[in-house]
């Protein structure tokens, strides 16, 4: 099933809009605190895989990060964020589904907040594993969130495989794990979303 058809998440942004979708933060807050405790630098690549419409881009631009590369599915979420920055020629935009991107290059730090936890099928999981070892350094940093264990069963009205920390660990393998976290993501319309952060190195 993957992420679904991207006319899906273009109506989703269209509809609903960017800064009132569940998913919205007006700063990532958990991410770049993962980003501080991986110690990554304004000089590390950086692919925010399923990024769409988030602030991480702006937020990243503003810390002095000039290797920045955002992949989504949404072309109408590619705009919104490319729109709303002054200086957009400075990131690189993919629009691509993650399951049938082919990556060209390798990036230092690998972000995924909640794409993983739409693959719901072991053979969609497998192609995500694969392509972040095939986009990563060896060596380089990771920052994974999906839903926890007593999270929501869906989104955006596709259903989701939620995770334990233990899930997410036995799926990464072996890898090394510097911090998990677990965090309440409180929605614009004021509900709250459980999550299980990742972070950690693909292993040299």
């Amino acid at each position: 099933m993957g992420m679904g058809d991207p006319l899906h998440w273009d109506d989703r942004f269209r509809s609903i809009g960017a800064d009132a979708v569940s998913w919205y933060e007006a700063r990532p807050s958990t991410s770049l605190d993962l980003f501080a405790v991986l110690g990554v630098r304004p000089d590390h690549s950086v692919i925010d895989a399923g990024g769409g419409a988030s602030k991480l881009v702006d937020h990243l631009l503003a810390a002095g990060h000039h290797a920045v590369t955002v992949l989504d599915i949404s072309a109408v979420a590619l705009d919104t964020a490319r729109s709303r920055l002054s200086h957009p020629d400075g990131v690189t935009w993919i629009k691509a589904d993650l399951l049938t991107w082919q990556p060209t290059r390798r990036w230092d730090v690998w972000h995924d907040r909640a794409v993983l936890h739409f693959l719901v099928d072991d053979a969609d999981r497998a192609t995500y594993l694969e392509t972040l070892h095939r986009a990563l350094t060896p060596g380089g940093a990771f920052v994974i969130a999906t839903f926890a264990d007593d999270g929501p069963s869906e989104c955006s009205a596709l259903p989701v495989r939620r995770y334990s920390r233990d899930d997410l660990r036995a799926l990464l393998g072996d890898v090394e794990v510097v911090e998990e976290r677990r965090h309440l993501h409180l929605t614009p319309s004021g509900a709250e979303q459980p999550f299980n952060w990742i972070a950690g190195r693909r292993r040299a």
